[in-house]
């Protein structure tokens, strides 16, 4: 419909004058009109088309401010060139031989799907299972917030024959073995000769990218989080560099965020689960695993532990993040909700919002729904976390393609039981003390796995799950005072996981616990055994950078004198929004 009295000549013609303050100043909307504001009905067609006019102007602004942002370099590892037969590349769901090589006619039927976006080339693949491909369409989907996928970048994901790539398959072999020991033997004084095994073994790999103290991976680094940023120095964005984030070497493995019941209005959260029993493993019998490569649905179930408990060992985190639960929500209450005196379990941590919040010094208002307050994070998150999978399927159907580690323990299984010499694993994991172990415990070459249907069809490299992490605990340490320390920490009893017990070590920050949180968010899916490190570490750079970007453009929509988002990244360095 047109604006009535010439309005939309009035709107086009003024655009411009408000386009120049309409993200550095103060636009003229605290006054409708030349008069103080009346009630709705009195208020002239001038006052209504000037908010008009903003909202125009700042979503147009920001539409060209996101345009403007480079296309990132997308370089590949060069397997899906390297190996014809595609044992380089994410082939799971097609129609696979009896060697668990894909059928090269499905493949390129994919090849034309991700070429042309068409949706009828992909209802056109051919499938070997039940299993459908998650989703790669959607990640064609044009974001209204932020940027969309072409515009960030991630290294390329370690070469199948690789050092690197095979110091992965070391640590996930040892994550296997090591399942149901309890985390809380992950201490340098822990006696467990398993845990010290790992120890040994991961030092002695030059290649392995895990966390370090003082040059040394040590029981109490073992396991835990780093973040994987593309070197800016590089412009081609090949080289890689590892971070290890703040905080995340203090204290116990498990986020203070996932140790404590949410409170919700009325409700609770609970922070203990439904886990696994011990020894449930899948994807040790060949037949099986083809039927996984195939896209078949699992024969069995997994058994669960009827006793609800604190996360307490590998197998109960990689069970947590399973299905989606409702980590990064749980974490806003905590945050933003005070301490309950009366009914102490229907408190949070009442962390109080980050400095640069308007609202902080404002004497007679506060934030809420709309800007700044708990339940406007709370509306970012799951927004955040749709745009975050759309460029990580990107860079997982369009780029990367990237097997599994379910695949790689494929090659393994050939490699050595059948003599297939032309599958090139690097021979740090086919000599490794981890994967002898593992033989000795399961019987197989194969990677165990905590999950009866093995990993999503799609992509393993970057990490979707860790994306979604990265992004929403970005997003909480914008609007959070990342500085303040947690009260009254907490981990599971060692002797008791349904119950916990104070935790008395060094003082534990917000941003050093959400960023423990995005990390036991990604890794939780390589205790499952269907990811790699550099999957987790890649997300939360990437991750990071998509919530970046949608605060940058929240930034412009806001009346409230604001400055900018202010926090700490991933790798340590200071990132101001």
């Amino acid at each position: 419909m047109g604006v009535a009295d010439g309005g939309r000549r009035r709107f086009l013609g003024a655009a411009g004058g408000v386009a120049a303050i309409a993200v550095t100043g103060l636009p003229p909307l605290a006054v409708v009109g030349a008069t103080p504001a009346r009630a709705a009905e009195q208020t002239s067609e001038e006052a209504h088309l000037a908010f008009r006019k903003h909202a125009y102007v700042v979503r147009s602004t920001a539409a060209d401010a996101d345009f403007a942002v480079e296309i990132a370099p997308h370089p590949v590892n060069g397997d899906e060139q390297k190996y014809p037969n595609l044992i380089g590349s994410d082939t799971r769901g097609l129609p696979h031989d009896e060697r668990g090589e894909v059928d090269r006619a499905a493949f390129d039927a994919a090849l034309k799907a991700y070429a042309s976006g068409d949706p009828a080339d992909f209802e056109a693949i051919p499938l070997g299972g039940k299993r459908k491909q998650l989703n790669p369409i959607g990640s064609l989907a044009v974001n209204l917030t932020g940027c969309v996928g072409p515009q960030f970048a991630v290294p390329p994901a370690p070469t199948l024959d690789g050092a690197t790539r095979a110091s992965e398959a070391v640590e996930l072999y040892w994550q296997s073995l090591l399942r149901d020991v309890p985390l809380s033997e992950l201490t340098n004084d822990t006696r467990n000769k398993d845990v010290l095994a790992a120890v040994d073994e991961l030092n002695n790999l030059a290649a392995f990218n895990g966390p370090r103290k003082d040059g040394s991976i040590t029981p109490e680094t073992l396991f835990r989080g780093t973040a994987l940023y593309v070197d800016a120095a590089d412009p081609s964005g090949r080289t890689g560099r590892y971070a290890t984030p703040p905080g995340t070497l203090q204290g116990p493995y498990i986020s203070q965020f996932l140790l404590k019941d949410a409170p919700y209005g009325s409700q609770l959260i609970p922070a203990r689960i439904r886990t696994a029993a011990a020894g449930t493993d899948f994807l040790t019998g060949y037949d099986e695993w083809l039927a996984i490569q195939n896209g078949n649905p699992p024969a069995k179930p997994t058994s669960f532990d009827p006793t609800l408990r604190y996360i307490a060992t590998g197998r109960d985190l990689a069970e947590y993040v399973h299905n989606n639960p409702a980590a990064f929500w749980s974490a806003a209450l905590l945050l933003g909700v005070g301490s309950d005196k009366a009914n102490a379990e229907y408190g949070g941590f009442g962390i109080p919002f980050s400095k640069s919040n308007p609202y902080v010094k404002s004497k007679t208002q506060t934030g809420g729904y709309g800007t700044f307050g708990l339940p406007y994070a709370q509306g970012l998150l799951p927004l955040t976390a749709s745009l975050a999978i759309r460029v990580a399927y990107w860079q997982k159907f369009y780029v990367h393609r990237a097997p599994r580690p379910e695949a790689y323990g494929g090659l393994i299984h050939h490699r050595i039981a059948n003599k297939v010499d032309a599958y090139t694993v690097h021979g740090d994991v086919l000599n490794s003390a981890a994967l002898a172990r593992s033989v000795g415990k399961f019987g197989t070459h194969l990677l165990s796995h905590v999950y009866p249907e093995g990993a999503p069809i799609h992509s393993t490299y970057p990490g979707g799950a860790a994306q979604i992490a990265a992004s929403n605990v970005t997003i909480l340490k914008a609007l959070f005072d990342e500085d303040a320390v947690i009260p009254n920490p907490v981990q599971p009893d060692p002797k008791d996981p349904t119950k916990l017990v104070p935790y008395r070590g060094e003082p534990l920050t917000v941003g050093g616990e959400l960023n423990k949180l995005a990390w036991n968010y990604g890794i939780g899916r390589d205790w499952a055994g269907i990811h790699w490190r550099s999957d987790f570490s890649a997300s939360l750079a990437l991750g990071e950078a998509v919530a970046i970007s949608v605060l940058r453009n929240e930034r412009q929509t806001y009346r409230e004198p604001f400055g900018k988002f202010t926090f700490t990244r991933f790798d340590g360095t200071k990132a101001e929004v």
